[in-house]
């Protein structure tokens, strides 16, 4: 047994009938097996009509053949998908801005939730919200939202019980969208300068469906159904599958569907998969605004100058105390543990030998390892790139 989406398509307008349908159909099925409480996971009503429940195989086969029953699928987990980026795109400070009408737009972010302490989202100088807002503010524990974040939902069973942001990418996107102007932003101290959002004077309302383990369908949908009640203006969901699935099994296409039918366009990431040909975008509904990364104009570089006066330049951000200083280099294969080099070529847990690391700049095939070389009391890391395009690794502090 496991959870099952159940989508019925539009909701009556009345809400018990919606109801009567939904109990009345799961009945059928389940008999006496549990009890409808035991069973039901979530009914889905104000925007749309479906519910999610806990099933057999058979259970779910047997429902997808009812009539009202459009269709029935598992719950799936989902994945989350510069302050130069806005003028390479040509739409900077200078662009004439219009913020009487820009703050009666409204956001939702279907997302991993959102820090409201950032100074992106500081409602200093914000009116009251918009009056066609119908949402609420229920963000959980130590949670408050302002007149910039004017709602907050969490769906997840995270034990922070909150619609705080657990990885960073949620506050990441809601600031790209409508991010205050937040001046002396750097990176790590490199390319200083002032960091906003699209609209800076634009409200927020976050939708927390995504924890560490990822997204599931079912919280996705309940976030449609609130977020199109709620009164919302436009959606972003960069979220997504790791391919594209048929339109009957796509929680986001549906819920994207119905927020197009209420006039809200759901703006979703294409994928993270790169230029892999024309299956690598995920993101296919044709109701949706399916958006993809760009380049940009700027590029963060570092140099390593070897032993034999031969320079190499290589993505990177290393602290100015690297000037001048000259380090020996060790290839990981060479430093390994437990006669596992290929393991410590890639950086791999517990692979290195720290006594033949310590001091030194590391050289990796990959690198797979989030602190492995630092707990190994490396100087500095060097990934190699043999390939075509750019590989790349998230940049960390090791201190």
């Amino acid at each position: 047994m496991q959870a099952y989406v159940v989508y019925m398509g539009s909701a009556p307008e009345d809400e018990y009938l919606t109801t009567s349908m939904q109990t009345s159909i799961l009945q059928q099925v389940i008999k006496q097996r549990v009890s409808m409480a035991d069973s039901l996971i979530r009914s889905y009503r104000k925007s749309f009509n479906g519910l999610a429940t806990k099933l057999t195989d058979e259970e779910a086969e047997e429902l997808a053949t009812m009539q009202g029953v459009v269709s029935v699928f598992p719950n799936r987990i989902l994945h989350l998908q510069t302050r130069r980026s806005w003028d390479f795109m040509g739409f900077s400070d200078t662009v004439r801005r219009y913020p009487t009408t820009e703050s009666d737009v409204i956001i939702g972010v279907i997302d991993g939730g959102i820090w409201p302490e950032l100074p992106s989202f500081s409602d200093e100088g914000f009116g009251p919200a918009p009056k066609k807002w119908n949402g609420a503010c229920r963000g959980g524990k130590n949670f408050t939202c302002n007149k910039k974040i004017i709602g907050a939902r969490f769906y997840t069973s995270s034990p922070e019980a909150s619609a705080r942001d657990e990885v960073g990418h949620g506050s990441h996107t809601a600031s790209t969208a409508a991010g205050n102007a937040v001046k002396n932003a750097s990176f790590f101290g490199l390319g200083q300068g002032t960091a906003r959002g699209e609209v800076p004077s634009a409200r927020i309302a976050a939708y927390k469906v995504c924890s560490q383990k990822g997204c599931e369908s079912v919280d996705i949908l309940a976030a449609f159904d609130d977020a199109i009640a709620d009164g919302v203006d436009i959606l972003t969901v960069p979220l997504g599958s790791s391919d594209s699935k048929d339109l009957f099994d796509d929680v986001v296409a549906f819920g994207s569907f119905h927020a197009m039918v209420k006039g809200i366009l759901t703006v979703n990431s294409a994928g993270n998969n790169g230029a892999a040909g024309p299956l690598a975008v995920s993101s296919v509904s044709p109701w949706m605004l399916s958006v993809a990364a760009s380049t940009t104009d700027r590029k963060i570089l570092s140099k390593v100058v070897l032993g034999n006066g031969k320079t190499l330049d290589g993505f990177s951000v290393h602290p100015s105390t690297f000037k001048g200083k000259r380090l020996p280099i060790v290839y990981g294969r060479y430093v390994s543990t437990k006669c596992a080099p290929n393991e410590a070529g890639m950086c791999s847990e517990s692979y290195l030998d720290s006594r033949l690391v310590k001091g030194k700049i590391a050289v990796y095939d990959q690198f797979i390892g989030n602190f492995e070389a630092r707990n190994a009391s490396a100087a500095g890391v060097s990934v190699l790139n043999d390939q075509s395009d750019n590989v790349s690794v998230t940049p960390q502090t090791h201190t």
